[in-house]
């Protein structure tokens, strides 16, 4: 099979999460931030439920940007690589060498803000034989102006445009697979699915 047709599978990919730093969270103004927040948060507790290989990078750490989220740090652990001065972390050989280690093809991205963080390492790697999918609800950027921009233009170059909750489907794929329901708790934390999740939890008590 054609590894662009393949699913995402536990097995296959790898999450990067590029410069979502407190300095550049006041740039993303197209989402609400706490929806945004929320929608990053799920995006690295999916990549923790199923064992999935995750790279944490952040761009000059110690000047405006600021360091990376605590929320993503909380979930996925301090480990982060700090990039010098290269603005597209695909060039950050310490970056890309972390992506190689994995083995992996396909890399599910995420980055603030979306029109250079995530879109200039996406359409790199696409460039390289990779099969990328940019989370653009758990990215942000200044307005949805810019956001339509990078969306087409990561589009034009073979970069996969993907939601995190569709990404956890992905991955999930069966709800009696192994982490099913456990992934199913995280979209239920993160998303109004919770009322969903939480009918059939209490359903299932009420059965036992």
């Amino acid at each position: 099979m054609n590894k662009f047709a393949e699913t995402l599978t536990v097995d296959n990919a790898v999450l990067a999460m590029i410069d979502h730093q407190t300095g550049l969270l006041v740039s993303c103004r197209e989402q609400d931030a706490h929806l945004m927040t929320e929608n990053i948060k799920g995006l690295c507790s999916m990549a923790k439920v199923v064992g999935m290989p995750t790279i944490t990078t952040a761009s000059m750490p110690d000047g405006p940007n600021g360091p990376i989220m605590p929320e993503i740090t909380d979930i996925l652990g301090d480990e982060v690589i700090e990039r010098a001065g290269e603005i597209n972390a695909w060039k950050s050989p310490e970056f890309k060498k972390a992506i190689e280690a994995t083995g992996r093809k396909k890399i599910i991205m995420a980055g603030i803000v979306t029109d250079v963080c995530l879109m200039f390492p996406a359409i790199s790697a696409v460039a390289e034989g990779y099969d990328v999918y940019a989370v653009v609800d758990a990215s942000g950027t200044w307005n949805k102006a810019v956001a339509e921009a990078s969306i087409h233009r990561m589009t034009q170059a073979g970069v996969k445009v993907a939601t995190w909750a569709s990404v956890l489907a992905e991955v999930m794929d069966d709800w009696r697979s192994e982490k099913g329901m456990e992934l199913g708790g995280v979209l239920g934390q993160h998303t109004s699915y919770r009322w969903v999740y939480n009918s059939f939890l209490q359903a299932s008590q009420v059965q036992k």
